[in-house]
């Protein structure tokens, strides 16, 4: 089995085309040996029969020399009725008598194969018998020939023994080259694809210039190197944005301690520390939020469902914390969602973090149902979003240049952690028109009613 499962698929398919063709050819050998035989077994038995009738009317009529010329059978012999061979064929003159059984009742002849003939020692025949009435008594004439071997002829086997080799040798021929040809594209995209693994992935494999299934192989191969070149670009992107942004609140650190340290008897030590714990606050928001995406893109964490009213989660969410704008609440009752507490309350708190940094003087939350959907909304009064960065804001590490200069304390990763919860919850997350700043909508499917909720 492991010498087998070590050969090419050339191999195989050549070793298995050849077996099936042997054995077809083998199959219709056999049935042109049986058909043959069974034709030439009757031919054979018809003639010893006809041999046996018109020697029988011959010796009815008249005296039949005691030794005769060769028939077309192996022989032929004449019993008179006192059991004595009165005439034979020269080919087994002097030998017994070939057989002793005489037709039953009333008929004339009888036919039978016998393996144990004195004539015919060692061979088996087919012998008929034809019964005479004269007027000295009943004689009797046997008529025998050779039974035909199961092969009918040693020229025939042999023809077939060579056409079956010959068309098993050319099935194994014309296999492993169809299978070499077409095997040679697979064989083109397996060296590119180790070349491309090795070197850069912006390369692709060729693609065959026909339809099948080469060409939809090769299609998939060249898709899932554009993954993986885009899966790798945004790794390297992403790591590049990590240690920039960890960078930062690092350096502003650094310059913190060193300044302090060069004049540490001018150096305001509580303003210092307080410095570096907001740069230690960062940091620590940073990397919480890093463990979560990197959870979130494991699927490691799992939430607990239930049933939750989203004016509920939102009126507790803007409750606990301190108000930096004036918030407007338009929260309508009774639009209840399937989800994790704990999950959803973040996103609603990265939302209400990013509204805040932005808005101008006033944050509307806002909770209604619109069949089938569950919105949740949250609009700042800010200068909004240009509709060509409302899907890249959602991208990590993504802060717009405006962003940056009035907020430089964001991470980037609220908005993506945010979208990512949604899509768990099997939600979107979009940014909407609006007269003035940014809007955020929240979309989820409606918890079901009656007995599919208890469920």
């Amino acid at each position: 089995m492991r010498l087998w499962q070590g050969r090419s698929v050339r191999t195989r398919l050549t070793v298995i085309a050849s077996v099936v063709m042997g054995l077809m050819c083998v199959a219709a050998s056999v049935a042109v040996l049986f058909t043959v035989r069974i034709t030439a077994q009757t031919y054979t038995t018809q003639a010893i029969v006809d041999t046996a009738e018109r020697l029988g009317y011959a010796a009815a009529h008249e005296r039949l020399p005691p030794v005769m010329l060769d028939e077309a059978v192996a022989g032929v012999q004449v019993i008179d009725p006192r059991g004595r061979i009165a005439s034979t064929t020269a080919g087994i003159a002097g030998r017994p008598r070939m057989a002793d059984f005489q037709p039953n009742g009333s008929g004339t002849q009888a036919r039978r194969s016998e393996c144990r003939s004195p004539a015919f020692p060692g061979r088996c025949v087919t012998v008929a018998a034809f019964r005479i009435p004269r007027r000295d008594g009943v004689w009797t004439v046997y008529a025998a020939d050779y039974d035909v071997p199961w092969h009918v002829d040693n020229r025939l086997l042999t023809t077939l023994v060579c056409i079956t080799s010959a068309l098993t040798a050319l099935t194994a021929f014309g296999m492993y080259q169809t299978v070499r040809r077409a095997l040679a594209p697979v064989g083109a995209i397996t060296e590119r694809l180790a070349m491309i693994s090795s070197t850069d992935l912006s390369r692709r494999v060729p693609v065959s210039k026909f339809r099948d299934e080469l060409r939809r192989l090769a299609e998939a191969a060249n898709q899932t190197l554009a993954r993986a070149e885009l899966a790798v670009e945004q790794q390297r992107r992403f790591a590049s944005d990590v240690s920039h942004d960890l960078r930062s609140p690092l350096t502003a650190m650094r310059a913190e301690i060193e300044g302090a340290m060069l004049h540490p008897d001018d150096a305001d030590w509580r303003a210092t520390g307080e410095a570096l714990l907001e740069s230690l606050d960062r940091l620590q928001a940073m990397v919480a939020d890093l463990l979560h995406l990197a959870r979130l893109d494991a699927g490691a964490t799992r939430p607990t469902l239930e049933r939750i009213d989203l004016a509920e989660l939102a009126a507790r969410e803007l409750d606990r914390r301190p108000r930096k704008v004036d918030v407007v609440r338009e929260l309508a009752s009774g639009v209840i969602v399937i989800g994790d507490r704990l999950s959803l309350a973040r996103l609603l708190g990265n939302l209400l973090d990013n509204g805040e940094r932005h808005a101008a003087s006033m944050l509307r939350v806002a909770v209604r149902l619109e069949d089938p959907d569950a919105v949740l909304e949250v609009q700042d009064d800010g200068s909004g979003i240009p509709p060509e960065y409302r899907e890249v804001v959602f991208q990590r590490f993504t802060r717009l240049e405006q962003a940056r200069k009035k907020d430089a304390g964001g991470s980037g990763l609220g908005l993506s952690i945010a979208r990512q919860v949604a899509q768990s919850h099997n939600g979107a997350l979009t940014i909407e028109d609006s007269e003035v700043g940014a809007r955020f909508v929240l979309r989820l499917p409606v918890a079901p009613t009656g007995p599919a909720a208890a469920e």
